[in-house]
């Protein structure tokens, strides 16, 4: 146990961790066709890369929360992270495309990276100190899913795809050796046994506060998912635009996450989490309407576009940060479970919302379905971030 850490984690270690876990999805995008022609498989075949991972993610969610309330947030990260490295390594020297797949699921390993990471800052945080921190973090944590395809993209010119698991093992080892002398334990409440952290989900399922939070949470986030899906249908059809115009212009809703994620840091110590969380959801559904008022008046043009949806990113980065620490706050003894349990109900809808936002966008609709669907997973959130307020308010009348 030499130079073992004994202390809470630094602020630059938690953004690390937070942000390899974001950038282990998207770095590779730009290398799967060459990937497609280095395995001699189809381009389906390959994606798989991307479908398969979200689906190992929203799984280890479930269980890294009652896996780090059994044996502590410090053993739980230090495994998820040696898997992370020897599945990257193993990805880079794949020769066969089943092969990677398998090592491909298990690198999903570093979402404990996040969930770990959120379960830390409450343990060591009030909430409304942990809102803050959440919101900084996920400002510095933006910037990955940003840069990460340009960096994915440049590796796979200069020494070919398999330069991006190298990377991932590195970045890995790092995580790792960093997390081993600044990560000290953070869970004083350690739960006896695995088995009664299971149990506790029905506890978690049936408290309408966490639902509420989590759910806010979900369709946050299922909106950039939506995007993410839908914008460059819409691009390519409606507005001719080239790849490299598209990459930028699908950065600007990154950067106003940023933009909403510094506003929350600065916000939230002196605000109520439910409150942050309505602002945002009205930030992103106004701005999402007066995208559909201006295309109803035949004014939306690309640049108009993409301002609507920036509202989408500031907003999340107001929402996202309150209503985070709110669903692991509603049973602080079960903070573990809580984040994993929220992070895999936002994986799943997010899945359902893209599969909904492929079958429903044509040629023909483009604009209009994807601000539609947008702005009603948006309202879904605003919703739930209500019926957070009225609960917590009617909460503290009860407490008085």
């Amino acid at each position: 146990m030499l130079f073992a850490a004994t202390t809470p984690p630094r602020f630059a270690t938690l953004v690390l961790l937070t942000g390899l876990a974001t950038l282990s999805l998207n770095m590779f995008l730009p290398s799967l066709p060459a990937m497609a022609e280095a395995f001699g498989t189809d381009y389906a075949l390959v994606s798989l890369a991307i479908a398969g991972y979200l689906g190992i993610t929203a799984f280890l969610q479930i269980i890294i929360g009652p896996l780090s309330v059994r044996y502590g947030r410090r053993p739980v990260l230090l495994a998820a992270l040696l898997l992370f490295v020897a599945a990257s390594t193993a990805c880079a020297l794949a020769t066969d495309i089943h092969a990677f797949l398998t090592f491909r699921v298990l690198q999903g390993a570093i979402v404990s990276g996040w969930a770990v990471s959120l379960a830390v800052v409450r343990d060591t945080r009030d909430p409304q100190e942990a809102a803050s921190v959440v919101g900084f973090i996920s400002m510095c944590m933006a910037v990955a899913p940003m840069l990460g395809p340009m960096l994915g993209g440049l590796l796979d010119e200069l020494f070919g795809w398999r330069a991006n698991f190298v990377l991932y093992a590195a970045l890995g080892a790092i995580a790792l050796l960093l997390c081993w002398v600044d990560l000290g334990e953070t869970n004083a409440n350690r739960s006896p046994t695995m088995r009664r952290q299971i149990q506790n989900y029905p506890t978690l399922l049936a408290n309408t506060r966490f639902w509420g939070y989590a759910v806010c949470s979900a369709f946050s986030t299922g909106a950039f998912y939506v995007f993410l899906a839908g914008a460059p249908l819409v691009a390519a059809v409606e507005f001719d635009m080239t790849p490299s115009t598209l990459g930028f212009f699908m950065g600007t809703i990154t950067a106003g996450f940023m933009f909403g994620s510094f506003l929350s840091g600065r916000l939230v110590k002196r605000t109520a989490l439910p409150t942050m969380m309505v602002l945002g959801r009205l930030v992103a559904c106004g701005g999402l309407t007066g995208g559909l008022v201006l295309l109803a008046v035949g004014l939306l043009d690309k640049g108009l576009f993409f301002a609507a949806t920036v509202f989408v990113g500031i907003g999340n980065g107001l929402t996202m940060p309150s209503s985070n620490t709110g669903a692991v706050s509603v049973r602080p003894d079960l903070a573990g479970s809580a984040s994993g349990l929220s992070g895999a109900l936002t994986v799943g809808a997010g899945a359902v919302l893209t599969t909904v936002t492929g079958l429903a966008i044509s040629t023909g609709n483009g604009v209009y379905m994807l601000l539609s669907i947008m702005l009603a997973s948006s309202a879904v959130g605003l919703a739930a971030a209500l019926f957070v307020r009225r609960a917590e308010a009617g909460l503290a009348g009860q407490a008085t």
